[in-house]
C-alpha cells in the first residue's frame, strides 16, 4: 500500500474531490499520509496582473492554504495524517513538482466528464500528469 498519496483538489469544484477523496483514503497505507494539494493558477499575463490589486497572489495563496486546512479538518478524522500543500503556476507542472517533493507513491485525481465527446478523453491536466508522473496515477471518473 502507498505510504504517500497526493490528492490535488479544486476547492471551488466538488467534482474534483468528491469521488477522489474516498479513493485516496482507500489507497493510503495505515499510518501513511495524504497530501492535499490546492493550486493557484498562474495569471499568465503581466498585462492582466496590472489590473489586480497589490498583493493579489500572496492573498490568493494564503486563502488557498486556509481553505485546504478547513477542508482537511472537515473531511478527515482527527489523528489522520494529512498535509496541505499550496502550489502556484501551471496545474499539471505543479502537481508533478509536488508529487516529487512529497515523495508520492501515487497521485489520485479526477477526470471530469463534461460532455459525451469529452467523456472519451481525460482532461488535459490529467493527461499531462499521467504521461509525465514519477509515480502511479489513479484517475477517478
Amino acid at each position: 500500500m502507498p505510504e504517500n498519496v497526493l490528492l490535488p483538489i479544486d476547492l471551488q469544484q466538488a467534482e474534483s474531490w468528491e469521488m477522489t477523496l474516498t479513493a485516496a483514503r482507500r489507497q493510503v497505507d495505515e499510518g501513511g499520509t495524504i497530501h492535499l494539494l490546492g493550486i493557484v493558477p498562474d495569471i499568465g499575463s503581466s498585462m492582466v496582473a496590472t489590473y489586480l490589486p497589490k498583493g493579489y497572489e500572496v492573498q490568493a495563496l494564503q486563502a488557498m492554504k486556509d481553505g485546504l486546512d478547513r477542508f482537511a479538518k472537515e473531511h478527515f478524522p482527527e489523528g489522520a495524517k494529512v498535509e496541505t500543500h499550496v502550489g502556484h503556476g501551471h496545474v499539471a507542472e505543479t502537481i508533478l513538482k509536488i508529487a516529487r517533493k512529497a515523495r508520492a507513491d501515487i497521485i489520485v485525481m479526477a477526470s471530469p466528464q463534461r460532455d459525451e465527446l469529452r467523456s472519451i478523453l481525460i482532461s488535459s491536466h490529467t493527461n499531462a500528469v499521467v504521461r509525465h508522473s514519477p509515480c502511479s496515477v489513479l484517475v477517478v471518473r
